[in-house]
């Protein structure tokens, strides 16, 4: 007879049937994976020191620091940033913006090898949209930069803008200051080119350059006041083969609007020059006119006048968000909050009336 334990076709009376007994399930986790994935916490002395030592890995944990929510990660980055202050300041600080399409990635990756191959140590920074419903985003720039994400002396790292651009861009420029510390000579801040993006951005760099494109009908659409008084630089993306010549075209119409516009605080006139990312044509020609701006603005003493104005508006910035974080993450504000839109939707007081009352509540608290 069969033990209870085997299969009761083994039995001998069964002798046309035959089950093995088989052998035990592996884990549906890999625990080998599981030991990879458990990262190890660093002491804010020991992010200071991996960052100064250029250790890359170190330098992404600690941003992921400044990125995150919650409180205890904050207050280890703020020591991290306080400490790598002084050790940051040196690199020239560029914000790439463009309509979607206009081949910000591609211009990245090509200027990004020009500059790496001529000894600069390149960091980055790409805001990506988040998806409004979702929340979720691609962070898809290292995709993109396929050739530049394997460089050694390049830094690529993607956020997510999360729904708070403001918030996105402040911690944006503080890692500015940690890939400075880390020894990088040179920031690429790219926008997600649309919003108000590229005034939180234009608000973090030394110059602004605008990406636009020629053949895509009229090239007057793309002359817009507000974010051509920003630029310092403006180049005609992709003009090669059939549309080198609708390139050419577009660069005078640009050139010739700039001239209506005041003369920009630095004494500077912005450059409209032509490159395309593909075939690697303007791209020396570009780099040297970003060079010469910078050597420029600090000759005549606005490239740190400028440097101060931002120091002085981000405090101001991180002193809002900080206000407003702090008034609605507070536990009686938000029952109150509950409170009064339901007033408001049943139109027993005026949407104004009611922040009023929040604001004294709060206020009155403090």
């Amino acid at each position: 007879m069969a033990k209870k334990s085997e299969h009761i076709e083994n039995d001998e009376k069964y002798k046309a049937l035959a089950v093995n007994k088989g052998i035990a399930q592996p884990p549906i986790i890999n625990p080998y994976r599981t030991k990879r994935m458990q990262r190890k916490h660093y002491s804010v002395d020991e992010y200071v020191q991996g960052i100064l030592g250029g250790d890359i890995s170190i330098l992404s944990q600690a941003v992921t620091l400044i990125e995150s929510s919650r409180h205890e990660h904050q207050l280890i980055a703020q020591q991290v940033i306080e400490q790598c202050l002084p050790h940051a300041g040196n690199a020239r600080r560029i914000g790439i913006t463009g309509v979607p399409g206009a081949g910000k990635s591609s211009f990245i990756e090509t200027m990004g090898m020009y500059i790496t191959n001529q000894g600069s140590k390149l960091a980055v920074l790409a805001i990506d949209p988040s998806s409004e419903r979702s929340k979720g985003s691609i962070l898809g720039d290292k995709t993109r930069m396929e050739e530049l994400s394997v460089n050694p002396k390049a830094f690529i790292r993607p956020s997510p803008s999360a729904g708070s651009l403001g918030g996105v861009a402040r911690k944006t420029r503080e890692t500015i200051v940690l890939c400075e510390a880390a020894g990088f000579d040179t920031i690429f801040v790219e926008t997600v080119g649309v919003g108000q993006s590229e005034i939180a951005v234009h608000s973090m760099v030394d110059f602004f350059l605008l990406i636009q494109l020629a053949g895509t009908g009229d090239e007057l659409q793309g002359i817009k006041r507000g974010i051509m008084e920003m630029a310092d630089g403006i180049i005609i993306n992709k003009a090669d083969g059939n549309n080198l010549n609708k390139a050419k075209l577009a660069r005078v119409q640009f050139q010739n609007a700039l001239h209506l516009f005041p003369i920009p605080d630095s004494g500077w006139f912005p450059q409209v020059l032509t490159c395309s990312s593909i075939e690697k044509t303007g791209i020396p020609e570009v780099w040297d006119m970003v060079e010469e701006y910078i050597k420029y603005t600090k000759t005549n003493s606005y490239f740190m006048t400028k440097r101060s104005r931002q120091a002085k508006y981000w405090m101001y910035e991180t002193i809002n968000e900080t206000l407003k974080e702090n008034f609605y993450n507070d536990e009686a504000i938000q029952h109150l909050l509950a409170e009064n839109e339901r007033k408001v939707l049943n139109s027993e007081i005026s949407s104004f009336v009611a922040a009023k009352n929040m604001l004294d509540y709060y206020f009155g608290k403090k």
